[in-house]
């Protein structure tokens, strides 16, 4: 069984339509949220280190569907590494709906991170942080070499 990070998450009145469904930009804003949690719990360190010059930039998002959420739904939004490069990281996410009776997965997603350095108008790519791919290690699916 894969290991991942689990997020845990109670969906609110904010963050639905005029309908009851979830906002799809939701979606995206808890795999931020759940990227957050995880260096706070797993690497404090690279919060220090964003302090100072380090930036993650998100390069691409996505999410696809397979049911509905809404208002007071508990959510696991469970992430993963699943691409580890040089300068570039890339996590996915599922989000599973826990019911009762088990869980059901309600949405997957992925997020592809670029590592950089240097004031906002001179950033330039650099090696992602030894102490973020020691955090993550547990949580890794595919480990390949890329950009």
């Amino acid at each position: 069984m894969d290991k991942y990070y689990e997020y845990p998450h109670t969906v609110g009145f904010e963050e639905t339509n005029i309908v009851g469904n979830v906002y799809y930009v939701n979606y995206l804003r808890w795999q931020g949220r759940c990227r957050e949690m995880f260096l706070k719990t797993h690497a404090p360190d690279v919060l220090a280190d964003l302090q100072a010059d380090l930036k993650l930039f998100t390069l691409r998002v996505d999410c696809e569907f397979f049911a509905e959420i809404t208002a007071f739904d508990e959510l696991a939004i469970r992430m993963r590494l699943l691409d580890l490069g040089q300068t570039q990281l890339e996590f996915g996410f599922d989000y599973l709906r826990l019911d009762p009776g088990g869980e059901t997965l309600v949405a997957r997603g992925s997020q592809r991170v670029a590592c950089m350095r240097g004031p906002n108008t001179r950033t330039a790519p650099t090696r992602v942080p030894d102490a973020l791919v020691r955090a993550l290690e547990p949580y890794a699916v595919l480990r390949t070499v890329t950009t």
